[in-house]
């Protein structure tokens, strides 16, 4: 699932956004200031960010620069008020990728997200790896150290969906929407179980892991 961060003041507009992306199949997060829009964006690495530039805190144009010079490559969307082109050229010239000019159209603001994720998505890797495992997603299999490792389907599934944001922290119920298609804090559990077979297969000390890490309370992170 791709994760779009939307840093909007306007509650009334985040929440219409945010609605309207998560019809369309896609993990939201809502910042509604400058500054937590920009800590969010650090930590959790969003496959996009929608990003207005009249925000409290920090201004849209220091958020995106602050994004830029940590080295984060993913699509800037930036929303302008109408009329303003120096905005919009200076936003493109900060390292944003395109625009929308407000009061938008829903339709030409979800094409252009798909756009931006279809440009901006990296070709599909056949082999990958962290540490001495190295896994073909093409066919399905992990080795470790050159030997085949046997996973189940959910599994593989849940290293994959891991290996998507490494280094980057994955909830427990984002992990449950991503590998088992629901949510439900009840059985959250299951995701517990599968990671401790993972660390059994792949770690050299599963009661002490270097790569397949807790983060208490939230969920778990893959270390490259």
């Amino acid at each position: 699932m791709k994760r779009v961060l939307v840093v909007e003041d306007n509650a009334e507009l985040a929440f219409g956004l945010r609605n309207n992306l998560e019809i369309e199949g896609y993990g939201v997060d809502v910042a509604s200031d400058g500054a937590s829009g920009l800590q969010i964006a650090r930590r959790d690495s969003p496959d996009l960010v929608i990003l207005d530039l009249m925000l409290p805190e920090l201004d849209g144009f220091r958020v995106l620069k602050g994004i830029r010079e940590s080295r984060l490559t993913m699509p800037v969307l930036i929303l302008t008020a109408k009329g303003e082109e120096s905005d919009k050229v200076r936003g493109l010239k900060m390292g944003a990728d395109d625009y929308v000019t407000k009061p938008f159209g829903l339709l030409e603001l979800l094409a252009r997200v798909e756009a931006l994720l279809r440009r901006g998505a990296p070709a599909p890797a056949a082999n990958e790896a962290f540490g001495d495992v190295a896994i073909d997603r093409a066919s399905r299999t992990v080795t470790r150290r050159g030997q085949p490792v046997e996973l189940a389907p959910k599994e593989f599934d849940l290293l994959i969906a891991l290996l998507a944001r490494r280094n980057a922290v994955v909830s427990r119920l984002d992990l449950m929407k991503n590998v088992w298609g629901y949510a439900d804090s009840v059985v959250t559990r299951t995701v517990d179980t599968h990671i401790a077979e993972l660390r059994r297969k792949l770690e050299d000390d599963p009661g002490a892991p270097k790569h397949i890490l807790t983060v208490r309370k939230v969920g778990y992170r893959l270390k490259a």
